[in-house]
């Protein structure tokens, strides 16, 4: 059996931005309320955190900030996923020097590869860091989706412990928990998908809808978990609309707004992506009301 690095609700957290870079105050302050309202760990610089459009430095001082502020309270883990191998590689050993928990790793994209040469991506990393890794397949933003089979030869990796599963497709989940069994553990990575993953085996969540709900969220995965099957079926099936208007435009737009609305300063996403619109705004108002 692969070491679990968490079980339950991860937040995929954003990166609050100012004008002249990471707001690293307010930061701390989300950072703080997370690990206050129970989430099982912090995933930083993911996609949600906004990592393709911040610097190197930018992207190196936030991880080493989220270490230091979270100090082993819950796991941190660290994005440093790229499309390149070297990058990738320099990336996770700095990870890994200012104490991370883990790392994921998403998938290559534009330039892309073959399921081998993910094989041998992957390979080339784990090789470089002690850190466990968890593979990162979303490809309607990549183009690359990591198939079943490629997890079950990726499994055999000793540090490469479990998959955040974001394709979308369960029949996919499935396939991957029987060729794999223990070897791999998974993380659903879309919010709206959190009890079907669950009830495939899979052991948590990476997730956005928690960067505004993360008691919440925590509390779903936590019952399901330990048998309050219909307590985290309501949950899910409530929090259906919220997540929807979450991602009615390109995440991080809407969770940026919806932290904004309560009471966060969040700031506003870094081009090329812009302000969410007027009107889904109010949509995504009126859902975070309905469920307080």
């Amino acid at each position: 059996m692969k070491k679990i690095i968490f079980k339950g609700c991860g937040t995929a957290i954003v990166t609050p931005f100012t004008e002249d870079g990471v707001n690293f105050k307010e930061f701390e302050k989300m950072l703080e309320d997370q690990i206050a309202n129970h989430v099982d760990s912090i995933i930083v610089c993911g996609t949600t955190g906004e990592s393709s459009t911040m610097s190197l430095e930018e992207r190196k001082e936030t991880i080493k900030f989220a270490a230091k502020v979270v100090h082993k309270r819950v796991p941190v883990i660290a994005g440093t996923g790229g499309n390149c191998t070297k990058s990738t590689i320099e990336m996770t050993k700095f990870a890994e020097s200012v104490g991370v928990d883990g790392v994921l790793i998403v998938t290559p994209y534009y330039n892309k590869t073959t399921q081998e040469g993910l094989i041998a991506h992957y390979k080339a990393i784990a090789s470089q860091t002690n850190l466990p890794i968890i593979l990162y397949s979303v490809p309607s933003r990549t183009g690359v989706n990591i198939l079943p089979k490629t997890c079950q030869e990726l499994a055999k990796i000793e540090n490469v412990v479990a998959i955040k599963e974001a394709s979308g497709n369960l029949s996919q989940v499935a396939e991957i928990v029987n060729l794999c069994g223990d070897e791999l553990n998974i993380y659903s990575g879309n919010d709206d998908q959190i009890l079907p993953v669950l009830s495939l085996g899979g052991i948590g969540v990476i997730s956005v809808l928690s960067n505004i709900m993360p008691e919440f969220t925590h509390t779903m995965v936590k019952d399901f978990l330990e048998g309050n099957i219909e307590k985290a079926k309501n949950a899910q099936i409530k929090a259906i609309p919220l997540i929807k208007a979450l991602f009615c435009e390109v995440n991080p737009i809407p969770v940026k707004a919806a932290l904004n609305m309560v009471g966060y300063n969040a700031g506003i996403p870094r081009l090329p992506l812009v302000e969410m619109t007027k009107a889904n705004q109010e949509i995504l108002k009126n859902e975070i009301e309905k469920i307080k």
